[in-house]
């Protein structure tokens, strides 16, 4: 129900918070936080240069890997972390400097947040209770948010006496009584084992098309972000890779970075040579040369790239197994995965993964085989070794 607006969001951490954070975070022995932040006169920074317009109703997904900035980004939108510099709009209004409680927005945090002494019923109810709504209002928005969560069974139950799922469900009940103009969620899923955390996804594509509110998801898992997003944000260090729908983030990703994060199992890299001959193109591995795709000529051509060394990229699903020419792969490990099988390989000098699906995989494969495969002009991504950017965009 609402546009949100994010101009140039920078977000600077001063030194003395920073080292307090690590202090608290060496205590608990958690992992360290990235190493490459960028240090300033200011602080260290850990957003930047941040630029997005969400639609209404538009269900955007932040996702990068831990320490990227993504949780910081969602908690400048909600209010619990200042803005150093840029501006923030919700439907049209600047909200930089308005109290979090005033940007009608709600947020589900990863740890749930419930009251343990409070009933299910309560949990949800507290919102509602601080704008002092009537009980008449109270008691049919919680048992109407309670029916979409089919929760409505645990009202009366203490948070202690449901499991996981459950409690998770409270949370987001809690968060939607408000009906609130953005609803934020902070990697709501990540506490969960792996059949529930699908469960709710599932939940959660349900819960956003009964209710008409914008929602901004943070998540580190591209599995998540790929099943939500109608738009996903990915980020690394503070900046923002690229922003696109799953589907043009996994056939056309930005640079190395996007491409090896997107996608399951992880998309193959290799040193090659991209082959220029009048207006067409050829990308040449391992002694074994294959044409690129018409498509794949007009964007080159309209950049005007030349005969050059290239990181050449080739998802392991894209890859086919060959009994005679192609390149050359020497099996090392055998993953059975049900419906295929996942052969690991070193291939012109890289680890490598050959997706073989079940009616096409032989018994007989053992490591120390030697397989070869090939792969269609159309399935080549091409990046600069350098920068890693995508030559095609």
């Amino acid at each position: 129900m609402a546009t949100v607006s994010l101009h140039n969001i920078k977000k600077v951490y001063p030194y003395a918070t920073v080292m307090e954070r690590r202090k608290q975070r060496d205590a608990r022995g958690e992992a360290p936080g990235r190493a490459n932040l960028q240090v300033t006169e200011e602080g260290v920074v850990a957003v930047q240069a941040f630029n997005l317009e969400i639609k209404d109703k538009e269900f955007i997904v932040l996702v990068g890997p831990s320490g990227c900035g993504k949780s910081t980004t969602l908690r400048m939108i909600a209010g619990l972390e200042e803005i150093s510099d840029g501006e923030l709009y919700i439907d049209g209004k600047l909200m930089n400097y308005v109290d979090s409680k005033e940007r009608d927005i709600s947020m589900v945090f990863q740890n749930y947040a419930l009251f343990p002494h409070m009933t299910v019923y309560e949990n949800m109810a507290f919102p509602l209770t601080l704008r002092h709504e009537r009980r008449d209002v109270i008691d049919r928005k919680v048992r109407e948010a309670a029916e979409i969560l089919d929760i409505t069974a645990y009202l009366e139950r203490k948070p202690k006496a449901l499991s996981g799922g459950q409690r998770q469900r409270v949370a987001i009940g809690r968060a939607i009584v408000r009906a609130p103009k953005v609803m934020l969620m902070d990697e709501p899923l990540s506490n969960l084992d792996a059949k529930l955390r699908n469960e709710m996804r599932a939940e959660i594509i349900k819960l956003r098309k009964r209710i008409n509110t914008t929602f901004i998801y943070v998540t580190h898992d591209q599995t998540e972000a790929m099943t939500l997003g109608d738009r996903i944000v990915i980020m690394r260090d503070g900046y923002i890779q690229q922003i696109g729908t799953p589907q043009e983030v996994f056939n056309h990703p930005a640079n190395l970075f996007v491409a090896s994060f997107i996608g399951t199992p992880v998309m193959n890299f290799f040193d090659a040579r991209l082959i220029r001959e009048g207006d067409k193109y050829s990308v040449e591995l391992d002694g074994w040369r294959v044409p690129l795709s018409e498509k794949k000529h007009a964007r080159l051509l309209e950049k005007n790239v030349q005969s050059r060394a290239v990181t050449l990229g080739v998802r392991p699903e894209h890859t086919m197994l060959w009994q005679e020419g192609g390149v050359k792969a020497n099996v090392e490990v055998i993953e059975m995965m049900g419906s295929s099988v996942h052969l690991h390989v070193k291939a012109a000098g890289r680890d490598a993964i050959i997706v073989v699906p079940l009616y096409d995989a032989e018994e007989s494969y053992d490591s120390g085989d030697t397989v070869r495969f090939r792969f269609a002009g159309s399935s080549a991504h091409l990046f600069d070794p350098e920068t890693g950017a995508n030559l095609e965009w």
